[in-house]
């Protein structure tokens, strides 16, 4: 039997974020008012959706997580940099060196972490292009197991103990880029 999911409006997105319950999903979406900014990216929504095309920065959660499930979709433009980052050990300054990152950099210099990868744990297992498209990251962390899925396909699934818990945040570094549909349910 299928498990059901429950999405709560963002008009009452407030209210559930700042205490989520394990197993019980919240869409995070179309507010701020779960997230706190750092940086100084032009994050604005439009349509419901998170958008981005200037400045550098991060959207991080306000309440932290240990085993969690995050669930978003994301569009980019040809060339564009941006990440999920979970676990973040210093919410202030969130970086690929305190954190976990599954990259959104389909051009990435390095392609050994580029989009579907966790930059400095895991290369993907396929090298997918994303940019231009509405795509789907599925990232589950429970324990020291990191598996992240995008578009359906597994691209990495290892196991990685260095950081224990934190806020999930989205990353803006280069390009335009759009998230819509962020899930994150405590496991």
């Amino acid at each position: 039997m299928k498990k059901s999911r429950w999405y709560i409006p963002a008009s009452i997105v407030l209210l559930s974020a700042l205490g989520a319950v394990a197993g019980e999903p919240v869409d995070l979406s179309g507010s701020f008012d779960a997230w706190k900014q750092v940086g100084d990216a032009n994050w604005r929504i439009e349509n419901g959706e998170f958008v981005v095309d200037g400045g550098k920065g991060h959207l991080v959660t306000q309440e932290s997580f240990t085993d969690v499930r995050i669930k978003a979709e994301f569009w980019t433009s040809e060339g564009a940099n941006s990440g999920i980052f979970f676990r973040i050990s210093d919410p202030a300054a969130p970086a690929d060196s305190s954190a976990y990152e599954a990259n959104i950099f389909d051009t990435r210099p390095d392609p050994a972490y580029r989009t579907g990868g966790v930059v400095h744990f895991a290369s993907p297992a396929q090298a997918l292009n994303t940019a231009g498209q509405w795509n789907t990251y599925d990232i589950t962390v429970q324990g020291d197991h990191i598996v992240v899925v995008l578009n359906g396909v597994t691209t990495v699934d290892v196991r990685d103990a260095t950081y224990k818990s934190g806020p999930v945040s989205l990353q803006y570094m280069a390009g335009t880029v759009k998230f819509r549909n962020v899930v994150i349910e405590k496991l």
